[in-house]
């Protein structure tokens, strides 16, 4: 079964230790930093791009000590952690997943946008973040070309 909501992916998270140890990698492969911010002192992330509108990267780290984050690393390491993809409508996209026999749990919807998880029990064994920007998601942010993929959210 097929679904019709417009999806794209937005960026590749990958979890480090630390951000500042980490982007020097990125940096030697071209990409330029777009924004970096604190979730509630929990987790940091920045995104990087190749200066093409697209491919975006996502370095994410604890400042926590206790997150899903640092569980994660203590289990896996550094490395791939999720796939975000940004949809339009995340309750459509949801009821196909839903309907196609996959789980998608942890849906929250949070002032600036909606996010829900389909765990890596799925066939490709990775970890998908189904993502819904909100209209307030770029105020007091940086301009909407580093926020968004091609400098403009899905409409749907």
């Amino acid at each position: 079964m097929s679904q019709e909501t417009p999806i794209r992916v937005d960026h590749i998270g990958i979890a480090v230790e630390d951000i500042s140890d980490a982007e020097p990698f990125l940096f030697a492969l071209g990409c330029r930093k777009l924004i970096e911010e604190s979730v509630e002192g929990r987790f940091r992330w920045a995104q990087y791009d190749f200066g093409r509108e697209a491919s975006r990267l996502e370095l994410i780290a604890p400042e926590a000590p206790d997150t899903f984050l640092t569980s994660y690393l203590d289990d896996h390491g550094p490395g791939l952690h999720h796939v975000t993809l940004e949809v339009a409508a995340i309750d459509a996209m949801k009821a196909v997943l839903e309907r196609n026999g996959y789980s998608v749990v942890e849906y929250r919807e949070y002032q600036d946008w909606t996010e829900a998880f389909v765990p890596p029990s799925n066939p490709t064994g990775a970890l998908f973040q189904l993502f819904e920007y909100h209209d307030s998601y770029d105020a007091e942010r940086p301009p909407a070309e580093k926020l968004y993929v091609d400098g403009s959210r899905l409409d749907g």
